[in-house]
């Protein structure tokens, strides 16, 4: 089993296989419109534009499930993330990455790749931290996503490289795509 053999939501409901980016290196991001880690969507957007042309797609996956940091429908948040980030990247229909009602395809990738501990040296890690333990101690439990920008690194054959959390910020990600182009 590997991610092509997931099926998603488009933003328009339909279903899409991402058997459709076969031989793609990919990175599979849950976002978020009104989060601290929201400028990412600008970073993953320059990261997309230098490595596109080399077999290289970022796949992007509303969720609300923290803190109602992203609301709205999913033509809005394409809307935000365009007018805001110049975000040109798949974007898919909002759903849930974590917990039992986590779609399918987030269920298999911490599955596969558990939590890597947070980067303490970015700047808002340990609100981030503080703000778990205190506010939402049962997401630092398990290995399910723990925020929003939390980043997947596959391969051109469909298996789960690394997990990469919100406190990795997409330009220390470059050299790991580099690898698997």
């Amino acid at each position: 089993m590997n991610v092509y053999d997931f099926t998603v939501k488009t933003k328009r409901g339909e279903d899409k296989s991402l058997a459709d980016y076969k031989g793609k290196v990919l990175l599979i991001v849950n976002v978020a419109t009104a989060c601290g880690f929201t400028v990412q969507l600008g970073e993953l957007q320059k990261l997309y534009d230098t490595y596109k042309d080399r077999g290289f797609v970022i796949l992007g996956f509303p969720s609300n499930q923290f803190a109602n940091q992203s609301p709205g429908s999913d033509d809005e948040i394409q809307q935000f993330c365009k007018a805001n980030y110049g975000v040109t990247f798949p974007m898919f229909a909002k759903g849930d990455v974590r917990g039992e009602t986590a779609q399918p395809l987030y269920k298999y990738l911490t599955a596969q790749k558990g939590f890597q501990g947070f980067d303490m040296s970015h700047p808002i890690a340990q609100l981030l931290l503080d703000t778990l333990k205190e506010d939402f101690p049962e997401i630092l439990e398990g290995d399910g996503i723990k925020w929003n920008f939390t980043k997947f690194l596959i391969d051109r054959e469909g298996n789960v490289v690394t997990r990469f959390e919100p406190t990795t910020t997409p330009d220390k990600i470059a050299a790991d795509i580099e690898k698997l182009l």
